[in-house]
């Protein structure tokens, strides 16, 4: 069946039929009355019958174009496809909504496949895209997007031969798809039931009818590194929340539930947004749009890329999209407004102004960063800023004591990892301290609280404090200088030198110009011409010669410092000979999709001959194993900065397994696989290569027991910190021993000063939990994070090695971790 219900499109069918009949009869279409059809059955004269023929075949050109669109908006059989050159799309069968190819990036070549509105009420700047395929996945301009024959929805990259994503639905007996009148793409079965459908995959939009259920974020469309930290969410608890990562919540909608049971939420046609029990129309909560219960054709609830959430209604007389709700009041108070920009403040007319209020170097105004780091020579100063509110960013996580406003200033102060605390002089008394660079804050007179940025002492000619020769040592001088006698033959020697030297400087330098420039330009045209969707830089093997300088620079098991063109520090891993071309580019392709602050990031790969490389960001102060077997480096390695690794180890996994568009395991996760960049945070490094070497993807069961093999791995570089030991399988079982018999301080590492209890107890608790070989006892790594992070106790774990069955002592009877009181 072609239609599925009556639409005004059926009338184009009937329009020959009354065209002819209205020529031939003319008398009975005017009166219409069935008692003189008879006489008007006259033969027509030649004039009329050429007329006739002229506007048949006027109106069948028009009933020709619009049966193609029929076709067009009618169910989608399968093979169909369409391919960035056709420029074509698929249409509801009311022409309010599109799927097709877009490029909304700055971008060239870089297409993305979604669904926007294409009402003709709405004009092209104004048809905004409200789902994307794949989140924010982007391909090539050779590329095509089809339902296949084996009922898949697939975008394929023909720049590289790959299919970039899918929606796995091959084994599910699609038969067809269609473009729904509400904006949702479905696939259906035979019996015309929905076996996947685009609303429950939401990128950052909502619309009238669709449900976000828990667990399901919507994200804000990845512009910049900024905006692809934000996201709606709804707890466990049933509770809405806008986030930034998994850390900071800045807005909350609703109140918890008190029988756990399941909750969306859903934009309703009439201009709310509500929270639904399952199984129930009565919301828990309602928020309504300023045009509620208003006749309003088209609406839509987006997850800004500024991380506010907005409700919009189309404004048929202004011809824009209004904004009739907003979560965030202030936009100030949405979390990193400004993001490396500087502190928010309002102006006058109540937009956002950014200000850097510490930028004392013109060259620095792109990014905002404390004028601090560790190991100031000429000390430090703190420099006071009133009304303002300073949060860190990179971690996001405030240190919070009570105190005054001297004790919080001096603390940060004699603290040489602090740069940064806010007081709140509001009666609380609370003391922020940050130990990153990057800040983010809100500054306003309404604001009550102080905040402190450290600042290291720059000398200066007039700086009274800095030290001056003597008199003794300027006359001692003076005489030394009236002591030298000019000699001739050495001032000659000294300009000859001087003289060759300086053609020899000029001729290096012409030479090294020469060379450099020959280099970028091929660099330019390697990357123009090899560029690949996920804008990854392509590299011949002559470059990565080029690069490493013929591998000289070895930093890790078949990893090598390199140089690029423009002075950028990268790492070289040297995969050898590995899959087939066509599979490395599609694994490739899905590790250059992934992006997380605890993630080294991949700038670029080779895959030419049988060779692979892959061109990473480089980490300045390298791996965590050599802090841990060098005595030397460990000391930098505090206990404070240990437990920032384990939490910033396990929020990138928990990232690979549970936040990315498909799962990713590590397989191989371990402290030579985790770097530390210049701010002395923590990333990890070399994920996703085992679906390099992998002859085919994964299945659910292997993607599970990579997922616990990740978790085991966890537990092992966990005690690997609490110890500072390398290699401890061997020594897991007397760990464990140790802890149970309620020795757990003599576990860590000898030098290790100003050691939480707490946390340590949960550290230990947390790795032999991971470390069970009893793989349902395993935690998932999103509750190792929150372990780590104090928010979930945890209890004492069994003995996680066979054998092992000795009564627990000291953990059980009141020595448990304070989190287990919470």
């Amino acid at each position: 069946m072609l239609f599925r219900e009556f639409s005004p499109f059926h009338l184009i069918y009937l329009l020959p039929l009354l065209i002819v009949f209205g020529y031939t009869f003319p008398e009975c279409v005017v009166c219409g009355d069935p008692s003189i059809v008879a006489p008007c059955l006259v033969p027509m004269d030649m004039a009329s019958h050429d007329n006739l023929l002229l506007i048949l075949h006027f109106w069948l050109l028009i009933y020709i174009g619009l049966s193609v669109l029929i076709l067009a908006i009618a169910e989608i059989p399968l093979g169909l496809k369409i391919s960035v050159f056709d420029n074509k799309r698929w249409v509801s069968s009311n022409g309010d909504f599109a799927i097709g190819f877009f490029n909304t990036t700055s971008q060239p070549y870089q297409y993305s496949v979604g669904i926007r509105f294409n009402s003709d009420s709405i004009p092209e700047s104004g048809r905004t895209v409200v789902w994307v395929a794949g989140g924010d996945l982007a391909v090539g301009n050779m590329s095509y997007f089809q339902i296949t024959e084996g009922g898949e929805f697939i975008i394929f990259d023909s720049t590289i031969g790959v299919v970039a994503w899918s929606s796995k639905t091959s084994q599910q007996s699609v038969s067809s798809a269609v473009l729904q009148d509400d904006g949702n793409f479905v696939l259906l079965n035979q019996g015309k039931e929905i076996v996947w459908q685009s609303f429950d995959s939401p990128s950052d939009t909502l619309l009238p009818g669709q449900r976000l259920p828990m667990f399901r974020p919507l994200r804000a469309a990845r512009v910049d590194s900024l905006s692809s930290y934000y996201s709606l969410y709804m707890n466990a608890s049933g509770v809405l929340q806008l986030r930034w990562e998994s850390n900071v919540t800045y807005w909350t909608g609703g109140n918890p539930s008190s029988d756990q049971s399941n909750r969306s939420v859903v934009l309703t046609t009439d201009g709310s947004l509500q929270i639904l029990e399952t199984g129930s129309d009565q919301p828990v909560m309602a928020l309504f749009g300023d045009d509620h219960n208003d006749t309003v054709k088209f609406r839509l609830l987006r997850l800004d890329v500024d991380g506010n959430l907005r409700m919009y209604s189309w404004d048929q007389i202004m011809v824009t999209w209004r904004p009739v709700w907003q979560a965030v009041e202030n936009q100030c108070n949405v979390f990193a407004t400004c993001g490396g920009q500087g502190i928010c403040s309002l102006n006058a007319s109540g937009s956002v102004h950014c200000l850097c209020p510490y930028n004392f170097q013109p060259s620095s105004k792109s990014r905002c960063l404390v004028p601090y780091q560790e190991g100031c020579r000429w000390g430090s100063v703190m420099l006071k800023y009133e009304n303002t509110f300073l949060h860190g960013m990179y971690p996001p996580n405030d240190s919070d004591i009570t105190s005054s406003l001297q004790s919080c200033k001096d603390s940060c102060a004699k603290n040489p990892a602090c740069t940064a605390a806010t007081f709140t002089n509001d009666g609380s008394g609370q003391c922020f301290t940050e130990t990153t660079r990057y800040l983010t804050g809100y500054t306003d007179n309404s604001i009550a609280a102080v905040s402190f940025v450290k600042k290291c002492s720059d000398p200066t000619a007039v700086d009274p404090n800095l030290p001056r020769p003597s008199p003794k040592t300027e006359a001692a001088s003076s005489v030394e200088e009236s002591s030298y006698k000019i000699c001739i033959p050495c001032v000659v020697g000294a300009s000859t030198v001087t003289f060759i030297s300086f053609l020899l400087i000029q001729l290096g330098a012409v030479i090294f110009i020469y060379k450099r420039r020959k280099s970028i330009w091929m660099k330019t045209i390697s990357v123009l011409k090899n560029g690949n969707s996920k804008g990854l830089a392509v590299f011949t093997l002559a470059e990565i010669n080029e690069i490493t300088g013929d591998f000289k620079h070895r930093i890790g098991p078949k990893m090598y410092k390199g140089m690029l063109s423009n002075r950028q520090a990268v790492a070289v891993k040297d995969l050898g000979s590995v899959v087939e071309n066509r599979k490395s580019r599609a694994a490739i392709l899905k590790i250059g999709n992934i992006h997380h602050r605890n993630l080294v990031k991949l700038e670029g790969y080779c895959c030419e001959s049988s060779q692979r490389y892959l061109i990473y960001e480089y980490a300045k102060n390298g791996s965590v194993a050599a802090y841990i077997e060098d005595p030397e480096l460990a000391k930098r390695l505090t206990w404070r900065k240990r437990m920032d690794v384990c939490v910033s180890v396990a929020r990138a996994v928990c990232y690979l397994h549970t936040e990315c568009r498909e799962f990713m395991g590590h397989g191989n996760l371990k402290s030579t696989n985790v770097v530390l960049d210049e701010y002395f945070e923590a990333k990890v490094s070399e994920y996703g290569l085992t679906g390099l070497r992998a002859e085919s993807a994964e299945s659910a069961s292997s993607a599970l027991s990579a997922a616990e093999k990740d978790v085991e791995d966890f537990g092992t570089l966990v005690m690997e910190l609490v110890s500072g030991c390398r290699d401890v399988g061997m020594l897991l079982v007397s760990f464990y021993e140790q802890w149970r018999d309620g020795m757990a301080g003599d576990l860590v590492c000898k030098g290790i000063e100003e050691v939480d209890p707490g946390e340590l107890e949960r550290a230990i608790r947390i790795a032999f939990w991971c470390l069970q070989v009893d793989e349902r006892l395993k935690p998932s790594m999103g509750e190792v994070v929150k372990v780590l992070e104090g928010t979930l106790s945890v209890d004492p774990p069994p003995p996680p090695f066979p054998g092992h069955h000795r009564p627990l002592t000291g953990v059980e009877d009141g020595s448990s971790s304070s989190s287990d009181s919470e």
